[in-house]
Formats: C-alpha cells, sequence, structure tokens
C-alpha cells in the first residue's frame, strides 16, 4: 500500500509565518508538522508516500529529501497550479496501481492506529473509509453523517452561508445517524478512479465523494478515540505547539507508538 500527503496549499491563514515557510515545515514539537503524518504512515508499514507540493516547494523537497532519514521513499508531485485535494490523485494513477491507497493531510496531527483502520476497511469491503471525530464545535464542520454500522449515509458540506449546507442526498435517510467530522485522513480502493472528474481542479469530497454518498455506494466512518489535532491558523498552531511544549515536561512524545510494523 502507498500514501499521498497532501501539502501543496498555501496556508494563508498563518501568515506571516507561510511567506517564507511552508505551513508543512512549521516547526511543532522539534519536528516539522508534515512528520507527523508521515511517521504515522510508517508505523503502518507503509513507506512509499507523494507529496503534492506548490507553495515555497523548494523548501519541502530540500527538508525532506528523498525520505531516506525518516525510513520512506518520498517522490513529489509538483502542481504548476493548485488542484484541489482530489486533482492530484489523477496524476498518481500509476504510482498507486491496482492496490488500495492512503491519502492524508499534511497538518493534521492524530493518534491513529492506522493498521487497524485499514484492517477495518478491508474486512468491511468499502470503496473509500474516512477518519472521523466529534468536535465539541461541531456546527463549525462539514458533517459525515454514519449509521449504527458505520456506513457513511450522508454528507452535509458546509457552504460559504454561515450556517448553511449542501447535502449529499438531498433528502435525509430515515435512519438514525450520526454527525462527525472528517479528521484528514482516508484509505480508497483503486475502483474509486472510475469515478472521478475527468480533469482538475476538484475537491475529494465535493467532487468525488458526495456524489457516491447520494448514490449509496459503500463508504464507511472509522470513529477516531485517540488525540486529534489540526493546525487551521495562526491561533490553534500557537495553542497545539503550547500544548505539546507541556506535554513533553511530563511525556516525551505526545503521540505514543512510534515502533513500526510490517510493509503493507
Amino acid at each position: 500500500m502507498k500514501a499521498l500527503v497532501l501539502a501543496a496549499g498555501k496556508g494563508e491563514r498563518l501568515r506571516p509565518l507561510t511567506e517564507t515557510i511552508p505551513k508543512p515545515m512549521l516547526e511543532l514539537g522539534n519536528k516539522p508538522l508534515i512528520h507527523y503524518p508521515l511517521l504515522m504512515l510508517k508505523r503502518a508499514g507503509i513507506t512509499q508516500v507523494a507529496i503534492n507540493v506548490h507553495h515555497l516547494a523548494e523548501r519541502i523537497q530540500t527538508g525532506l529529501g528523498t525520505g531516506r532519514s525518516l525510513g520512506l521513499e518520498i517522490t513529489y508531485a509538483p502542481e504548476t497550479v493548485l488542484l484541489g485535494t482530489g486533482g492530484p490523485l489523477l496524476g498518481l494513477r500509476g504510482f498507486f496501481g491496482s492496490e488500495p491507497f492512503v491519502v492524508a493531510n499534511a497538518d493534521t496531527v492524530m493518534d491513529l492506529d492506522l493498521s487497524a483502520m485499514i484492517d477495518f476497511h478491508r474486512a468491511r469491503g468499502a470503496l473509500a473509509t474516512f477518519v472521523v471525530t466529534r468536535p465539541a464545535n461541531m456546527s463549525a464542520y462539514s458533517h459525515l453523517e454514519i449509521d449504527h454500522d458505520g456506513r457513511l449515509r450522508r454528507m452535509r458540506l458546509l457552504t460559504a452561508r454561515e450556517g448553511g449546507f449542501e447535502d449529499f442526498p438531498a433528502d435525509p435517510p430515515t435512519d438514525v445517524l450520526e454527525p462527525y467530522m472528517f479528521c484528514g485522513l482516508y484509505i480508497c480502493e483503486p475502483q474509486v478512479y472510475e469515478m472521478m472528474p475527468p480533469a482538475p481542479p476538484f475537491s475529494s469530497m465535493k467532487g468525488l465523494f458526495a456524489p457516491m454518498v447520494a448514490r449509496g455506494m459503500p463508504l464507511l466512518g472509522y470513529v477516531l478515540r485517540g488525540l486529534f489535532r489540526t493546525v487551521d491558523d495562526l491561533a490553534t498552531y500557537e495553542n497545539l505547539k503550547r500544548e505539546f511544549a507541556a506535554e513533553d515536561r511530563t511525556h516525551p512524545s505526545p503521540i505514543r507508538g512510534q515502533g513500526e510494523t510490517g510493509k503493507r
């Protein structure tokens, strides 16, 4: 199994920091932010990783190099124009081949047992499985609504209009559904390529997965019970740095489980 880490964004809400440092390379807990998803992938035995780059791309490529120092083999996917969260997948079809693959955000820290999630995904026969959690401020995020079997039955995508959602499907199912937020990582089967828009840019959620949910296709939610943090803006970045600094005074690592497993 291989993976893509999304690292091409401009990080505009972290200016002025991101005028000279790309968001994935901002320091957190004495390492670049992007190291957290990369090391999570490595712990699950995923060592072949593509990274899409655009804003200050050379800083990311110089900082990570081939990935050898992390025990990884990194392939870079440069974007002359931004392709959206789904667009990079089109150019990486040959890289992923006929196997399932993982897509992860570069700005997220989570205590996820990715190996267990992969087993869950395979056992349930899903086309895609999304890590989800329940934040205190659920109204600030798009909703992935899950039934009691873990099936993703409805997406409510937050719109620019305050409090507004675009729903897929438009009419809610009659089942009782629980709303969660997407944590920025999913596992995907290669068959999903047949349902992608023909050309970028496009959003993975609105352009690809929301129509699949509306058609009742087998997508799943995997509920994260452990730590989840994401860097959205300057305030969340500063808060997270303080949290990690406080944690380091009592624990050597805020994210547990640094051991390796076999390749997948």
